[in-house]
C-alpha cells in the first residue's frame, strides 16, 4: 500500500460514527454532500421535500452503500419551531449532532420593482434566517465537546451579484456574513464554520430558474444556459454535486481544522473576473 493510499483511508475513516444533519438533502446539492459524508462513515439526517417513496430510496441507498444510519426529517426551514423540532430529532436518532451542512434554498427570478415582497420574506427566511436558527441550536454541544463542522452552502452570489436577483444574492451575502461570525466566536472551541461557494449546479434549483430567466430577460432557454449561466463560469461547464460533496467532505476533516470563517469558491472561475 503506497502512501496516497494510506492518506486516503485514513481520511475517509477519520470522521466515520460521526452524525450529520444535512437541510435540503434529498436532492441536488444537498444529496451530493450526503453522499460523500455517508461513504465516509458519517449518519445522516436528510431534511426535504419528495414523495415517502423517492425519500425511502435515498436513505437506502446511503444506508446499504455505506453502512450507515439515517434519519428524515420534512422540517420547513422556514418555521423555527420545525427547525428545533428537527434538532431534537436528530439527537433523538444519533445522540449527538458533530456536522450541521445548511444547504436548503429557494429562488425567484424578477426585476426589483416587481419583486414580490412574499418571494422576499420566503428567501430572507430560508436561505438566511435558517442557517441562523439551526447554527444557534447545535453551538452549544460542539462547544461542549470541543469539536463540531459548520458547513453553509451559499453561492457565487455571494461573493458577486446578478441583476434580478435581489433576495437570493442579499440571503447568500448575508449567509457568507454569518458564516464569518460564527467563525471567529467558536475559533477557540474546536469548530470551524465556511462556507462553499458553488457557481452553477445543475440542480432542480437551478432548472427551475432557466425558465424564468429566459421570461425577465426576453430571451430562449437555450440562450439563458449558454449566454447566461455558463457565460459567468469560464470552464463553460456546470458544477457537479459530487465536487461539491467532496468540499463539504474535506472541510469536516482534520485536515481542515484551521480552515475557518473562509469562502470557498466552486464555481469554474468565475469570480476570478
Amino acid at each position: 500500500m503506497n502512501v496516497d493510499t494510506r492518506m486516503r483511508e485514513s481520511f475517509d475513516r477519520e470522521l466515520s460514527g460521526k452524525s450529520a444533519i444535512i437541510t435540503g438533502s434529498t436532492s441536488g446539492i444537498g444529496l451530493g454532500i450526503a453522499r460523500s459524508l455517508a461513504k465516509r462513515g458519517v449518519n445522516i439526517m436528510i431534511n426535504g421535500f419528495g414523495s415517502a417513496g423517492d425519500i425511502n430510496n435515498v436513505r437506502k441507498e446511503l444506508e446499504k452503500s455505506s453502512g450507515i444510519s439515517t434519519a428524515f426529517s420534512g422540517a420547513d426551514m422556514s418555521s423555527e419551531q420545525a427547525i428545533e423540532q428537527m434538532i431534537e430529532d436528530a439527537r433523538s436518532a444519533f445522540g449527538q449532532i458533530d456536522i450541521l451542512v445548511n444547504n436548503a434554498g429557494i429562488q425567484h427570478v424578477e426585476a426589483i420593482e416587481s419583486f414580490p415582497a412574499a418571494k422576499w420574506n420566503a428567501i430572507i427566511a430560508i436561505d438566511l434566517s435558517a442557517a441562523f436558527h439551526t447554527i444557534r441550536a447545535v453551538v452549544p454541544e460542539m462547544k461542549k465537546r470541543r469539536w463540531g463542522r459548520i458547513v453553509n452552502v451559499a453561492s457565487a452570489h455571494a461573493l458577486v451579484a446578478s441583476p434580478f436577483k435581489c433576495a437570493y444574492v442579499a440571503a447568500k451575502h448575508g449567509l457568507l456574513g454569518l458564516t464569518k461570525t460564527v467563525a471567529l466566536e467558536l475559533a477557540e472551541h474546536g469548530v470551524t464554520a465556511n462556507a462553499i461557494c458553488p457557481g452553477y449546479v445543475l440542480t432542480p434549483l437551478v432548472e427551475k430558474q432557466i425558465p424564468e430567466t429566459a421570461q425577465a430577460r426576453g430571451l430562449t432557454e437555450e440562450q439563458v444556459i449558454r449566454d447566461v449561466l455558463l457565460h459567468a463560469q469560464p470552464t463553460k461547464t456546470f458544477v457537479t454535486t459530487e465536487e461539491v460533496g467532496e468540499m463539504a467532505a474535506f472541510l469536516c476533516g482534520e485536515s481542515a481544522r484551521s480552515i475557518t470563517g473562509a469562502a470557498l469558491p466552486v464555481e469554474g472561475g468565475w469570480t476570478a473576473h
